[in-house]
């Protein structure tokens, strides 16, 4: 039956999930690289632009690190830190965690040193992985050691004592140089000649699919990040569905991300890619000359980058025309969230590419609905795909918990195997954010339409309240971006005595383009109506970043200081 406008919400997956035909394939990350090491062990696992590892070299590297962990003391479910840039040596470590039955937590490679103490603390870190390496002028060892200011007087590396962290026992520092309080990581490499391959395995097996296998700090807006408990079976579960169903992956394929991996949108198509055997392709940063040089030396078939940031520094680089995307058959963009002069751009430049959006978060393993093979090909420029089989989804109003009818924005739930088991050590925020039924309330507005396909249209936190009314930074960011000279907009609410809020823009102009505040007000004026102008508009060349994401709030604070406004 055709769902009509006024009935509520429902998914409707496409053919090739019939859920009578579709049956669960679950296991542990350790158990799946072993499954791909043992179907591929020479295919390559994992490209960078200084090296390349097979699944073999891979398996061997992780093995010899989980032997050293367990010599040291890592037992199964303990939380162990990465503080590392991305690299296969991140990888190595991130397995070899996950054959011990330990916890990894990565944790975010920008954090300063505040950030880092809080992290090392709440997340009850017993052990923590870095390296003597600087990266992005970086330094790890001068970070650390400002955040645990007692380190440098500790005389036994294997028993740390740290007022500030009292569950860290000890830090392994790779790389050459020998540091206070530090385990140099060669010493960890002795330490794997106490234990067997067997041991190691005889923990492997022994871990749950619903053990915890990571934990992610996501940022928050005012307040200390959050740590999300991800299992085995949402991390594993999502990215078979993802890999095997969705992208219709082999072992054939070569999947690219210029994530950090210590970011969800990484780590999911990471895992993806070794769920089948197939070659993640990834960078220590991004850079849109190298990227782009990857991607066509590579011959890459898949592209995963949904983010504004990387699309349009690739698409205005000098080597983007002349790139050769004719081996990319798939690209998560989110186009339908995109100013229309990226999306223009990528659909010239790789017309027979089936472009993807994506729906999805940190605390649902990182995608919670994507495009499909055989849909609406122009469906991957305005929507965000349908939810994946499995997981349930309902778009409520956020006032009264009603569902909402089909195709009406309102505040999306979800329900199923990929959902977090909560944050860490925040009982408080656990309660807020599920019901009695599980349901967790995400804080997006969002809708999906007759077809099952969802659109995301802001935070519930992104929504301003200008004199009763309900406005979507959304809606002004994406007017801003019609200008031909605005690269990039951001709307935040700011306070007023009459309005109660009242909007503000920030925006980034193309090079070599110029416009004022008023043309730019005056622009918005012609299309929106008047609750909805910007009523400031600041010009910015730099955006304050998380991994991927503008942090609004910083943009709104430096408003707030700039007006004298509290």
């Amino acid at each position: 039956m055709r769902a009509s406008e006024s009935a509520p919400q429902a998914f409707i997956p496409y053919v090739g999930e019939d859920p009578t035909r579709h049956r669960i394939d679950v296991t542990t990350l350790g158990d799946l690289l072993l499954k791909a090491f043992d179907q591929y062990p020479d295919h390559p696992a994992l490209i960078f632009p200084e090296s390349a590892w097979t699944y073999r070299e891979l398996v061997s590297r992780a093995m010899h690190t989980a032997r050293g962990l367990v010599a040291l003391g890592v037992k199964p479910r303990d939380h162990v830190g990465i503080l590392m840039p991305t690299s296969p040596e991140l990888v190595q470590m991130f397995f070899a965690v996950a054959l011990c039955g330990a916890t990894g937590v990565l944790i975010n490679a920008r954090y300063k040193s505040a950030e880092l103490a809080y992290v090392i603390e709440n997340a009850d870190i017993i052990t923590l992985l870095t390296t003597d390496e600087i990266a992005e002028q970086v330094n790890f060892v001068e970070r650390i050691g400002a955040a645990l200011p007692q380190l440098a007087a500790c005389r036994d590396p294997r028993n740390l004592q740290l007022s500030g962290a009292p569950k860290l026992r000890s830090i392994i520092l790779a790389g050459k140089s020998i540091r206070p309080g530090y385990l140099p990581m060669a010493e960890l490499d002795q330490l794997a000649a106490r234990v067997s391959e067997g041991e190691v395995h005889a923990n492997r097996v022994r871990t749950c699919v619903r053990d915890v296998c990571m934990i992610l700090y996501t940022s928050g807006t005012t307040s200390n990040p959050k740590g999300c408990l991800l299992s085995h079976e949402a991390m594993v579960r999502t990215s078979i569905v993802l890999g095997k169903h969705r992208f219709l992956l082999t072992h054939e394929d070569k999947m690219w991300s210029p994530l950090p991996l210590f970011h969800i949108a990484a780590m999911l198509p990471l895992i993806a890619a070794l769920s089948v055997g197939a070659t993640y392709l990834g960078m220590q940063y991004f850079e849109p000359g190298l990227s782009l040089d990857m991607i066509g030396r590579n011959g890459v078939t898949m592209i995963f980058a949904p983010f504004v940031t990387f699309l349009q520094a690739m698409a205005l680089h000098p080597k983007f025309e002349s790139t050769d995307f004719s081996k990319v058959r798939l690209m998560n963009s989110c186009f339908a969230v995109q100013p229309q002069s990226v999306s223009d751009a990528y659909r010239k430049a790789m017309p027979y590419t089936l472009q993807l959006g994506t729906y999805g978060m940190t605390e649902a393993a990182g995608i919670v609905a994507t495009g499909h093979d055989g849909m609406d090909r122009e469906l991957g420029f305005t929507r965000l795909g349908v939810p994946l089989i499995g997981v349930e989804v309902r778009i409520v109003d956020p006032e009264t918990g009603e569902e909402c009818p089909t195709g009406t924005r309102g505040e999306i739930c979800l329900r199923g195997y990929s959902v977090f088991d909560g944050y860490y050590r925040d009982a408080e925020k656990n309660q807020t954010s599920f019901d009695a039924q599980g349901w967790f309330h995400t804080g997006d507005v969002g809708s999906i339409d007759a077809s099952g396909h969802m659109m995301f249209d802001g935070r519930t936190k992104d929504m301003l309240k200008v004199g009763g009314e309900n406005v979507a930074a959304a809606e002004i960011e994406a007017q801003l971006t019609r200008h031909p000279a605005v690269k990039l907009a951001q709307a935040v609410g700011i306070p007023d005595p009459k309005y109660v809020e009242i909007p503000a823009a920030f925006v980034e102009l193309f090079p070599g383009k110029s416009a004022s505040e008023a043309e730019l007000i005056a622009f918005c004026r012609k299309d929106i109506s008047s609750f909805k102008v910007p009523r400031y508009v600041r010009f910015v060349t730099e955006w304050p970043m998380s991994a991927s994401k503008i942090q609004k709030y910083q943009l709104r604070a430096r408003l707030l200081e700039e007006l004298g406004l509290e």
